[in-house]
């Protein structure tokens, strides 16, 4: 039997991986189904392998619908009288196909789902066919996912973000399983050296089998669309001419290369998002040329985002980004990276040098506002967008240098910052920079209060509108991918399909 929906399919993925709540890890619908296979493949009746082991059907029947779990004396005795050991029933792995549709099944009308609907459970009879326990399966997943998103409140999301910046705080945001994927993949190309061609990307996605497709009517909502059936990346005209097409193509081969399947939760989202960019950015800057060059200008001491950027030909954001992957793990030096907007808004960060960024309760970051006397906000009042900006900022957990640079985006400007502990800004460019401020955050009087003299006059004669980067309001997910119109997604892969 092939089992061609992919939600039938994630249900029955589910059956190998799942335990069973009842017993101590043992599945007891998998244990269930595995005797009855076994007793019906060698001709036994359920009464006769009930007065086998001595116990009444009725016992024997709760133990294969999985509402029971034997003891292990039984089992034995169970697994002797079939011919077989307790080790080949405990198996995980469902018997055959059909018995992990039936698992299935079982499983998801115990679960919350059928019991928030008040739907009676039914018998998984022989006569159902395997395309109506695929639509259940289907139905209840579809169901599940909807539930799953409306129980989707910004505290799980934050909490999610939480837990991924801890994880990637404990690796020093450096991951040797995604440098070596990247590796594989340059040396694949016979890439020897030097900035990362728009050719040699094209070489990349040939030898992973996808061809690159540039078309005018690219759906509104996304930035690239791939055709996994018939090994196509399609993108947008204006790449051609106007954009650097690198990223967006090695961010959907990644996805790829990655086995990125639809997001179950705003957790996997961000932790595909994070996987995806550290592969194209290990891509575009590969780990052995970006340490080697990043060491000779630490022993000048004369690190520099700007010189990191042109040397390997990406945007700044990205070398920014890369030299956080390197700068720990390879170079020993702890690091902080910002992307605020010009309202002030954290949109990303990540640190490991003890740098307090702020947060809400429960440690968020993302969608904080940042104190109006780092680097990150300073850089917007700076007439000179040409040149970096470089400045120190004594703050409540230490002295903290920083180099920032604006970048534009359609919601408006963005500083994007990189900063290191004082003990370490001897190995960068922009080290003598007079530009200094103090800041006393999270205490409020540092920039978060106004003058008393200017809220007695305006407290209650003011009503701003916030002006909210159009990003944080699609924080969450309100579909598999978020943001991205589906339908309209489908509408043009069936336009463009080969005929």
């Amino acid at each position: 039997m092939v089992i061609a929906d992919p939600i039938a399919r994630t249900a029955l993925a589910a059956v190998t991986v799942e335990p069973s709540d009842e017993g101590d890890g043992v599945d007891a619908l998998t244990l269930g189904r595995r005797i009855r296979e076994r007793r019906t493949a060698i001709g036994m009746t359920l009464g006769e392998l009930a007065a086998a082991i001595d116990r009444a059907p009725s016992q024997v029947s709760a133990i294969e619908n999985g509402k029971r779990e034997p003891r292990l004396s039984m089992l034995r005795t169970i697994a002797l009288t079939l011919g077989t050991t307790v080790d080949d029933l405990l198996r995980a792995d469902a018997p055959s196909e059909r018995a992990a549709l039936e698992i299935a099944v079982e499983r998801a009308q115990r679960g919350p789902v059928f019991a928030a609907l008040g739907l009676p459970p039914f018998r998984v009879a022989k006569g159902m066919s395997d395309q109506t326990l695929q639509t259940i399966l289907a139905l209840h997943h579809e169901i599940d996912r909807l539930h799953r998103e409306r129980a989707a409140t910004p505290e799980e999301a934050r909490r999610a973000n939480v837990e991924l910046r801890a994880e990637m705080r404990a690796r020093d945001n450096f991951y040797p399983e995604l440098e070596a994927k990247a590796a594989e993949l340059l040396g694949a190309v016979g890439h020897t050296g030097g900035p990362v061609s728009h050719q040699l990307v094209a070489d990349i996605a040939s030898h992973l089998g996808f061809s690159l497709h540039y078309v005018g009517d690219l759906p509104h909502s996304t930035r690239t669309v791939t055709d996994k059936l018939n090994g196509r990346i399609y993108l947008p005209t204006q790449n051609m001419t106007s954009h650097d097409s690198r990223s967006p193509i090695l961010q959907a081969l990644s996805s790829h290369v990655l086995g990125h399947e639809e997001p179950r939760n705003y957790g996997d989202f961000l932790r595909q998002r994070v996987e995806t960019n550290y592969l194209t950015a290990a891509i575009l800057l590969p780990e052995q040329a970006a340490v080697r060059y990043l060491t000779e200008a630490k022993n000048l001491r004369r690190i520099s985002m700007e010189e990191l950027r042109d040397h390997f030909a990406v945007s700044y954001e990205t070398a920014a980004h890369r030299f956080t992957n390197l700068a720990t793990a390879r170079l020993d030096i702890p690091v902080h990276f910002m992307k605020v907007h010009e309202s002030g808004t954290i949109i990303k960060a990540y640190e490991n040098d003890k740098v307090l960024f702020p947060s809400d309760a429960l440690g968020a970051v993302e969608g904080t506002t940042v104190c109006r006397n780092w680097t990150a906000r300073t850089v917007f009042d700076i007439d000179d967008r040409f040149n970096p900006y470089y400045q120190y900022t004594d703050t409540p957990t230490g002295t903290f240098w920083c180099t920032s640079r604006i970048e534009k985006a359609k919601e408006g400007e963005y500083s994007v910052s990189v900063g290191v502990p004082f003990e370490h800004v001897k190995w960068f460019r922009g080290r003598e920079t007079p530009h200094r401020t103090v800041s006393r955050c999270p205490d409020e009087s540092c920039c978060r209060r106004a003058p008393d003299e200017l809220s007695e006059k305006w407290a209650d004669a003011s009503w701003p509108a916030a002006r909210t980067p159009t990003s944080l309001l699609a924080a969450l997910p309100t579909g598999t991918f978020p943001g991205v119109d589906q339908t309209e997604v489908y509408q043009f892969l069936e336009a463009h399909a080969p005929r």
